[in-house]
Order: C-alpha cells, then sequence, then structure tokens
C-alpha cells in the first residue's frame, strides 16, 4: 500500500491542519529539520480520556510470526497503528537455524501475557542508552493511563525434586544454563534458535547442551534431546533447557507430575496492563535520558505521553529518499517533548518504520509515510488504536 503524498508538506517544523481520523483520534504530518537534513514525520494524536477510544497490541496470533502492520490493523479492526517492537530479523550468525521473527522485548496483548524478554546481549538494534536494558517496555494499564516500566519474568517449574528457575517465556533467546517454557502462543517455529549465543555474545554458537519436554496435563509426556518445531498445542508447555538447564530436564521422566507457573513482575506500576511492548525510553518525566545517541540518524518509529499518561503520540518518520536521513535518537526525544510528550519511548526503525490510519470514511487503513524499504516489512508486533462509535 503506497505511502501519503508527501506533494505540499508543510514548511520545515511546521505542523500541518489536523485531520481527524476516528473520535479521539487525529493525524498530522510536517517537516522536521534535523542536523543530517529535512526529514518527514507523521504523527497520530490519541485521547485515552476519550472512554471509546484504546490502545491494545497488534500481533499476528504467535509470538514467533510476522506480518504487515497495515494487515495488523485491518486484522484487529484498528483505526490506526505503527510498528512496534525490534525483533530477531536474521540468523546469519548461525547457519542452518531459522530466524524466529520474535520480538526482543516482553508483550502483553489484551491482558494476556505472550512472552518474557531476551538476555540484553541477544538483542537486535541500536545500543541501548545507559541503565537499560530488554526489559523495558512501553504500556497501557486497565486503568487507561500509559506508563514506561519494566517487565521482569517470575517463573518457576516445580518437580518431585523441587522448584527450578525459569529464564524465559516464548524467547527467541534463552538465557546460559536456563530452562525456558514455551506455549500455544509461540507459534510452530522451530526452537533451536533459544539456544544459540550467549547472555553477551548474540553470536556465539548454539550450544549442544540442550533437552527439552513436553508437560500436558500437568504431567511429562515426551522428552528430546533437541529443541523441536511444530504447533504446541493448547494446554501443554514445551520446557527447552541448554547447558545446566538441559541437564535438569534429564532428571524428569515420562508420567512425572510437573507444574510451570509464570507471571511478568512490573517494577514501576501495580495496575495490571492491558497491553505491553518492548523497546527502550528516550524521555522521562519531561528529560532525555542520558547518553542518548546523538550521532547515528536513521528513520525512527517513538511512542510518547502526556497528561498522566492520558493523551499520546504515535510517531513515524518517512522512509523516502527526500527524508531518509532521518533523526539521531538525541533528536526523537526532542521532537517528542516538542510535540508535548513528557515520557517517550523508542520502537524499532529502518525499514520496519509504518505509520497506519484510516481516511475519514473508509473502512481500512492506508499506509501514511513511505517505508524505507519501498514496501512494509512484515513485524511481529505493533500498537493498535481503536475508537468505537
Amino acid at each position: 500500500m503506497a505511502g501519503a503524498a508527501l506533494t505540499g508538506a508543510a514548511p520545515a517544523d511546521a505542523v500541518q491542519k489536523t485531520v481527524p481520523i476516528a473520535q479521539g483520534v487525529s493525524y498530522e504530518q510536517f517537516d522536521i529539520a534535523a542536523a543530517k537534513g529535512v526529514t518527514h514525520a507523521h504523527v497520530l494524536l490519541v485521547d485515552l480520556r476519550d472512554t471509546h477510544v484504546h490502545l491494545d497490541l497488534l500481533y499476528p496470533g504467535a509470538v514467533a510470526a510476522r506480518a504487515p502492520v497495515s494487515k495488523l490493523a485491518n486484522s484487529a479492526g484498528a483505526v490506526g497503528g505503527v510498528n512496534g517492537d525490534f525483533f530477531n530479523i536474521t540468523e546469519t550468525q548461525h547457519p542452518g537455524v531459522e530466524a524466529t521473527g520474535a520480538s526482543v522485548g516482553p508483550a502483553i496483548a489484551n491482558r494476556h501475557v505472550l512472552k518474557a524478554a531476551v538476555p540484553t546481549g541477544q538483542r537486535f538494534g541500536p545500543s541501548l542508552p545507559p541503565g537499560t536494558n530488554t526489559r523495558e517496555v512501553f504500556g497501557v494499564g486497565v486503568d487507561r493511563r500509559a506508563r514506561l516500566d519494566r517487565l521482569t519474568l517470575l517463573g518457576t517449574v516445580r518437580t518431585a525434586e523441587g522448584l527450578l528457575p525459569l529464564g524465559g517465556l516464548n524467547q527467541y533467546a534463552l538465557p546460559v544454563g536456563s530452562v525456558g517454557a514455551y506455549t500455544a502462543r509461540w507459534g510452530s517455529v522451530s526452537r533451536i534458535r533459544a539456544t544459540c549465543g550467549t547472555d553477551t555474545d548474540r553470536a556465539a554458537a548454539c550450544s549442544t547442551d540442550t533437552y527439552e519436554v513436553t508437560v500436558r496435563g500437568g504431567r511429562v509426556v515426551s522428552a528430546s534431546g533437541t529443541p523441536g518445531s511444530g504447533p504446541i498445542e493448547v494446554g501443554s508447555t514445551v520446557l527447552v533447557g541448554r547447558e545446566a538447564g538441559a541437564q535438569q530436564l534429564r532428571k524428569l521422566s515420562i508420567g512425572e507430575q510437573v507444574r510451570v507457573r509464570t507471571r511478568l513482575l512490573p517494577s514501576a506500576s501495580r495496575t495490571p496492563y492491558r497491553f505491553a511492548l518492548g523497546g527502550y525510553p528516550v524521555l522521562r518525566n519531561g528529560q532525555p535520558l542520558a547518553g542518548l545517541d546523538n550521532a547515528s540518524a536513521a528513520v525512527r518509529t517513538a511512542v510518547g505521553f502526556a497528561s498522566g499518561g492520558r493523551q499520546l503520540v504515535l510517531f513515524a518518520l518517512d522512509g523516502a529518499p527526500a527524508y531518509r536521513s532521518g533523526l539521531t535518537i538525541a533528536e526523537v526525544a526532542h521532537q517528542m517533548r516538542k510535540l508535548g510528550s513528557t515520557d517517550a519511548f523508542s520502537l524499532d526503525g529502518g525499514g520496519s518504520t509504518t505509520l497506519v490510519a484510516r481516511a475519514p470514511g473508509a473502512s481500512a487503513v492506508s499506509v501514511r509515510n513511505h517505508p524505507s524499504g519501498g514496501a512494509e516489512r512484515p513485524v511481529p508486533n505493533g500498537i493498535g488504536v481503536f475508537s468505537a462509535p
């Protein structure tokens, strides 16, 4: 789908007339005079004070799957949205291993926990700001307020010998020596990637010491020395272990009772999240984070909020050749503050950057920016904007 035409764009740093998209949702586009040249921004303004409006995670029904943002938005009935978290896009460092397409950080959709975060050394994307990690999230609580938070996996496997800690939930990479849990929400992609790399080196070789067991009805029903693939039956959990984790799983016998428990623990809020996704913060309480990169410019996506998390800005740059110089992360923080955000969060950029919105009266979204790859890139998730009459 083609991006919105840029002819007649507003002059640098000038905002065009706001165009209503739906109740509580509007669209703007404007030029930005940046250090590397003029770039062009597309923005959705969302008012969560309007009870007709809500946000949720867009995703293709499985963690290890991808689809274009426009397809995700139209399938869910969203009136607008942007792409989301960074993801496992390639496996050139591990020949023969399938890239999962799964996202880096935690994910919650419609109050359901989908996954936890991979080790920080296993992430894809630009360098993180100092003091941040892969557990950072942007989310909206059941109280309809947006927040920046950090979600940590708390999980256990109870066996006859005691409790084993879980190191992962539906993740494309597990910590060295750990056990990870995979459910039907993972999808059908091979789980071998989970045992490749280390906590500090994504390119490190795949582990040669692995094991997995399948738990159904609270009992071990099968085991294998190699992580498998294919759909996981609803109600079943596949436990994948590497190194010390594999050694622990080998102690389990077919028919043995096993109980698996998982939850994501927030660090900043006791309010349950309606949805959340990963990325990294660039603006907190009106101040850019220390150490933000101000050298590497690129096409970017971000989300910000103000008014106690009730007014949101979804921000995406245009990838057309005339505007592809983009912004640095430091410039993104500046622009989000200029747009009124007190807090802001960087999402995946480059060829992933996509902003979609319905035209007034339309029943489907259209792509408003020009994706830098010439067409929409399939992504694992995004932020969907919904408005009910």
